[in-house]
């Protein structure tokens, strides 16, 4: 009878392969942990924006934002965002839902928010696409949305 470590020994591609798989689907959850559960579905996106009034914030550049985006979100650059905290101070204390394409740049955007003192800032998972994928209404057009 074969002892376990003359398995590995014998299988080391295969243990190394269910190792590495192991990983790879634990990682979200070990990220989620780390960061906390920032982030919301699109569902959960539309209950705090019709029940709790949330502030879309879009992080994408101008000429995205103008292809298409979520109605009412304001459009706040990433690369702007700290610069411009002062002119959303006023919604410290409402959900903040931040959003990009994908998810990518909204997550960073998102912490910063958080450390700035925005306690209910959260990031929309997996982004516009994912409220594309949903068939929810984008508008058009640079026009951004003003203060509430």
């Amino acid at each position: 009878m074969e002892s376990v470590f003359d398995f590995l020994q014998k299988n080391i591609l295969l243990v190394g392969v269910a190792v590495a798989s192991g990983a790879m689907l634990a990682w979200p959850l070990v990220m989620r942990l780390i960061h906390g559960t920032n982030d919301v579905s699109v569902t959960d996106a539309v209950r705090l924006i019709n029940q709790k009034d949330a502030l879309l914030i879009d992080v994408r550049d101008p000429v995205e934002y103008a292809a298409g985006h979520i109605p009412q979100a304001r459009n706040v650059p990433a690369a702007q965002l700290k610069d411009r905290l002062k002119e959303l101070e006023k919604f410290k204390t409402k959900p903040v839902i931040v959003h990009c394409r994908n998810g990518q740049r909204s997550g960073a955007a998102t912490s910063a928010l958080r450390q700035a003192g925005f306690t209910e800032a959260v990031k929309l998972r997996d982004g516009l696409t994912a409220w594309e994928q949903a068939n929810l209404p984008i508008q058009k057009g640079a026009k951004a949305a003003s203060g509430r």
